[in-house]
């Protein structure tokens, strides 16, 4: 089983318009794929990789001049300051859940399988998908469904989730999908059962924090002229990305100065958001939702 077929890899690379002698970090490892490219490019440069998910140490990369970090990418500024690093060159994420982490039944990621009720990242971290849908109260379920699957049903899943757990604990991805399924039809069951696993996996990793820390750290960390490249696979995560690149702030906010000037600390790249090809999306079905932002610090 490969471990993950890395997204708009020639494009995301490219975009940071590599410097043989700077310093990059790849916040998402991974199968290592956009390290393995960002490496080849280098010279005296340095790449810091990060990846919350032990199971990354697998693909670690052999060369002198890369260092994986096992740590949350929301923590990218204490880490690379412990390493001597202050400021860099380029930044690449490829957001969202990688192939293997889908393809491991037992992480509770996929729809497909039948497994535990676990959807950590970080298998080290206390908060599992089971603790949420056996304890969060109603109101707090209908929220998350709202607020991360984007879900019009928030509310009758939510009390759907309520009814069933009152006669056994919910442990497994099936007993979860199956006390919902009567609120959706067959035509739209896998997009309606994605956004709910999708909801609960960002409830349980806390993915918009850290998305938003990590942003607003990596504006900082870079160097004028150094390059952000990021790949998102939904319209939380890319609105985001956007809102920092086109408004400066990830809330979306244009704040002007004293003249009337907007204060932004990006220039776009890509003026419009870049899709993977038709032919990639037949090789990785994966990639049909992946959108590539591409902006340089001013």
């Amino acid at each position: 089983m490969e471990y993950h077929k890395s997204v708009l890899l020639n494009e995301s690379v490219q975009g940071l318009k590599i410097n043989p002698n700077g310093i990059y970090v790849d916040v998402t490892f991974g199968a290592g794929g956009h390290s393995k490219e960002i490496i080849k490019q280098l010279n005296t440069g340095k790449l810091f990789a990060f990846d919350q998910d032990s199971d990354a140490n697998e693909n670690i990369l052999e060369e002198e001049n890369f260092k994986l970090l096992n740590a949350n990418f929301r923590n990218i500024k204490n880490f690379l300051r412990m390493e001597g690093v202050i400021e860099i060159d380029g930044l690449l994420a490829d957001l969202g859940v990688s192939s293997h982490q889908f393809d491991i039944p037992e992480r509770g990621f996929s729809t497909r399988f039948s497994g535990l009720l676990d959807m950590r990242m970080n298998l080290n971290a206390e908060l599992d998908a089971k603790h949420i849908v056996n304890n969060y109260s109603e109101q707090e379920l209908a929220n998350v469904f709202f607020e991360y699957g984007e879900l019009r049903e928030s509310r009758k899943i939510a009390n759907a989730i309520v009814i069933s757990r009152k006669e056994r604990e919910i442990t497994t991805t099936k007993q979860l999908l199956d006390c919902i399924e009567h609120l959706t039809i067959e035509r739209k069951r896998n997009q309606f059962f994605s956004r709910v696993f999708q909801a609960i996996r960002i409830q349980v990793n806390d993915e918009i924090g850290a998305l938003k820390e990590m942003l607003n750290a990596a504006t900082h960390l870079l160097k004028v002229g150094g390059r952000l490249s990021v790949i998102s696979y939904h319209s939380l995560e890319d609105r985001l990305v956007k809102n920092l690149i086109k408004k400066g702030n990830v809330e979306g906010d244009l704040k002007k100065d004293f003249y009337g000037n907007p204060q932004k600390c990006f220039k776009e790249i890509s003026k419009k958001v870049i899709i993977p090809s038709e032919k990639e999306i037949k090789n990785n079905p994966r990639a049909r939702s992946a959108k590539l932002r591409i902006a340089e610090k001013i």
